[in-house]
């Protein structure tokens, strides 16, 4: 029979489907007879057919296309009234690391018509032309240049990450303890992680393999299955526990078991596997795991970089299907809902016809542990990709450097998940400021400057959605308590560019699973695709240093 997860996703994909949803992809998942087929279909066999017309999905876990001449052929969630709460769940279900969320955007903007551009080499750029780039395979920054272009126009950016907090494997990952093979993790960011204990785990990342020819290859890995597990101590064991508080340590005890070590097999077998424990970095039964999945020998794999993964897929819930409950949506919710936005608000020539302004998306890496890396925000990517676009758009210009004045007339939306006020712990929220799911976005304001928003980027931020009639709300952190960040800052400081903060609200932010509402997914993609298709607009009615 099928989960109670896939019927919550047949549901929403069928009664309420994306443009992008590909019928025979999730009926292939059931069998013929257990196939739950909700009363309003067989009411109707006429929608039923159209259905199964569609193009596949944006988001397929089916075939991947990833040619560069590839183009997407469906309509837009918005044209058609649609959501893309289900395509969001196929992103998140496909983006177990920050590798898998680039490789996975990148295959959507070359579906779309995106041109890959490689920043070791020249750039022949056009307006009206879209183009993208990666770094690291860990961060992307795509844009769409407006037809009516000229010297010193802005930027209108939507900037997100792509790492969550998780455990990554140490470089020397093989350990053994009390006859269990044990693999050895560093913890990556603030995670709450009590939440890890008890969970179906897995591995997944990126590998260096050698190839036959000498070279060598740079793959991303996914293991499906769970092999790898936390176990929490007994109660019996562990008397105070309910008492006292979980408190493990997290260099001793959140150490995830792999097997048991090899008791009955032939003495070559142990041998092996036992000289392979003690003398290599890693236990020879993950690399067979591994080399399997890559189709290589364990021998050609010289290089691992690997997080542990929940295994459980992203789903809806709720006794109304109204939540979304996942792994990563901080801040993968945000980065699908930007990258969407981008894709949908130029997937046709004229969407650029009467534009000015140039349309980018930025998503960086290592955001949860402070974003100083070559892939983070605090390097300067960005900004070197903008003095690049100036640069060869105004090829032929001799005058005032007009990357500082595009800089002048530039808006950064930094998109980072928000906290939503937690029924059992109201008393967290400052009490006129508590964010509520399925509100719309949240506009994040810090006097002491953790956030980027000033009164007046959060002015022209909430006209997008004023005109568009979309709903926002305010946080603001209590004076009693420390405030986070984001990359709204380091970025808005990087060469003064203004900036506001925001995002979807949720709950249980950096547990291995979290909630967000279903409809404020579709409310950030309905506002960040309204900010690029109306800001130019409404930023010329402005004017605060005249």
């Amino acid at each position: 029979m099928p989960t109670a997860a896939a019927i919550a996703r047949f549901q929403v994909q069928v009664l309420h489907p994306s443009p992008f949803f590909k019928p025979s992809t999730l009926f292939s998942k059931f069998p013929r007879s257990s196939l739950p087929i909700p009363s309003t279909l067989k009411r109707s066999n006429t929608r039923f057919r159209r259905l199964s017309s569609l193009t596949p999905p944006l988001c397929s876990s089916s075939s991947h296309s990833s040619s560069a001449g590839g183009s997407l052929e469906s309509h837009s969630s918005s044209e058609s009234g649609g959501s893309i709460v289900g395509d969001l769940l196929d992103y998140l279900n496909e983006s177990w690391t920050q590798f898998h969320a680039t490789a996975e955007a990148k295959r959507q903007l070359l579906a779309a018509g995106f041109h890959l551009l490689n920043e070791n080499d020249e750039w022949d750029l056009k307006p009206g032309g879209r183009y993208f780039f990666t770094r690291n395979m860990s961060s992307l920054v795509a844009f769409a240049i407006g037809e009516k272009y000229s010297n010193g126009n802005g930027f209108h950016i939507i900037a997100a990450h792509t790492d969550s907090p998780c455990l990554k494997l140490k470089p020397n990952s093989a350990s053994s303890k009390s006859g269990y093979l044990m693999v050895n993790v560093q913890t990556y960011g603030s995670g709450l992680w009590h939440t890890w204990f008890d969970r179906d785990l897995s591995v997944a990342g990126r590998v260096i393999v050698r190839a036959d020819n000498g070279c060598f290859l740079h793959k991303l890995v996914k293991i499906k299955r769970p092999i790898l597990r936390v176990p929490t101590l007994a109660i019996h064991l562990d008397r105070t526990v309910n008492k006292d508080g979980f408190k493990p340590n997290l260099e001793t005890h959140l150490i995830p078991l792999l097997a048991k070590k090899v008791d009955n097999a032939s003495a070559e077998t142990k041998d092996k596997i036992n000289m392979s424990s003690s003398k290599d970095a890693h236990h020879q039964q993950l690399l067979q795991i591994l080399s399997d999945e890559l189709a290589c020998n364990i021998d050609d794999i010289i290089s691992i970089e690997l997080n542990v993964c929940d295994t459980q897929p992203s789903c809806l819930g709720g006794v109304n299907n109204e939540f979304i409950f996942s792994g990563r949506l901080d801040n993968l919710a945000s980065s699908f809902c930007a990258l969407r936005a981008l894709v949908d608000s130029c997937a046709s020539p004229k969407d650029l016809s009467d534009e000015r302004a140039i349309r980018m998306v930025a998503l960086f890496d290592n955001e949860e542990v402070g974003s100083d890396s070559y892939q983070g925000a605090g390097a300067p990517t960005m900004f070197e990709a903008m003095r690049r676009i100036t640069d060869c758009l105004d090829l032929h210009y001799v005058r005032e450097s007009s990357f500082a004045r595009a800089i002048r007339c530039s808006f950064l939306v930094s998109a980072d998940m928000a906290h939503g006020v937690h029924p059992n712990f109201m008393d967290k929220h400052e009490e006129h400021h508590r964010p509520e799911l399925q509100k719309g976005l949240v506009i994040k304001h810090n006097a002491n400057q953790r956030y980027a928003t000033s009164g007046v980027t959060a002015f022209l931020f909430k006209e997008v959605a004023k005109m568009n009639n979309l709903p926002t709300q305010e946080f603001v952190v209590r004076n009693d308590m420390g405030c986070g960040s984001t990359i709204g800052p380091i970025l808005a400081s990087g060469v003064g560019i203004r900036t506001v903060d925001c995002g979807i609200a949720q709950l249980s932010m950096h547990s291995v699973r979290e909630i967000c509402g279903k409809e404020d997914v579709d409310f950030a993609y309905k506002h960040f695709r309204a900010f690029y298709q109306t800001f130019s607009s409404i930023d010329r009615k402005l004017n605060v240093d005249k």
